[in-house]
């Protein structure tokens, strides 16, 4: 089992992909403290600074999606199954697994670049500056969402196992759909993945949910989508 972790882990850190997405993160956490901090106007209230550290999870689910995916597309889960002499579910359990741990050093990196650029920006700003237990709660957030929505995605890849198709269907959700049930029904559309992932990322903060709270809900979406990947996996052919 170990084994076939190792080798998981070194096919989702060996891919060209894992640095694109990886640049972008931190790319767009860069960018995101810059705006909120200085473009944004002033920032008298404490979950208006938060939102200077907020991440984009979505950018990893993304990631684990077509990772996932990807492996059908290519062919090589059948192979790897043989391989590893595993049960195919089993296989997908420790690839969803590897994603997660890649998904864990993305988000800590990402992280890392919005409290450096974000807390010197916020500094200048009128009223109470972020408390260290503050910006330890909203990075504590924003890594907890940043894991789920990689294996949210990597469940989703496995079974759309297209990653073109996975990845329309998935913009098509965080930024069409989601925004729109927003809209018109804030508290329900908080309950949702990408409501739940803005919550615990501090992008959104007009809402009757904790942080934790959130992360309780998307927690229990993505323990669902693996399951559901898992069990779909076990009863069908990898060819």
């Amino acid at each position: 089992m170990i084994g076939l972790l190792r080798g998981e882990l070194l096919k989702s850190v060996t891919t060209r992909a894992v640095w694109g997405f990886a640049i972008g993160g931190t790319a767009f956490a860069a960018l995101n403290a810059v705006l909120i901090a200085k473009a944004s106007g002033t920032l008298d209230e404490i979950p208006e600074k938060k939102e200077a550290l907020a991440g984009l999870p979505v950018l990893l689910l993304l990631w684990g999606l077509v990772g996932a995916a990807g492996e059908y597309r290519h062919r090589t889960a059948a192979p790897t199954a043989l391989v590893a002499r595993r049960g195919r579910g089993t296989v997908l359990t420790v690839r969803i697994a590897a994603y997660a741990l890649t998904g864990l050093g993305l988000a800590l990196l990402i992280n890392a670049v919005a409290v450096g650029v974000a807390l010197p920006l916020l500094a200048g700003q009128p009223g109470p500056d972020l408390t260290s237990g503050q910006v330890a709660e909203v990075v504590a957030g924003n890594v907890l969402a940043f894991v789920l929505a990689t294996l949210l995605g990597a469940a989703f890849g496995a079974l759309i196992r297209s990653p073109v198709v996975g990845a329309v269907v998935l913009l098509i959700l965080a930024l069409v759909v989601q925004p729109l049930v927003g809209g018109a029904y804030e508290r329900e559309a908080n309950l949702s993945p990408f409501g739940a992932a803005g919550i615990m990322t501090g992008g959104t903060h007009n809402t009757t949910l904790t942080i934790w709270e959130a992360g309780a809900v998307f927690a229990a979406w993505t323990l669902l989508a693996v399951l559901v990947a898992v069990v779909c996996e076990r009863r069908r052919d990898l060819a």
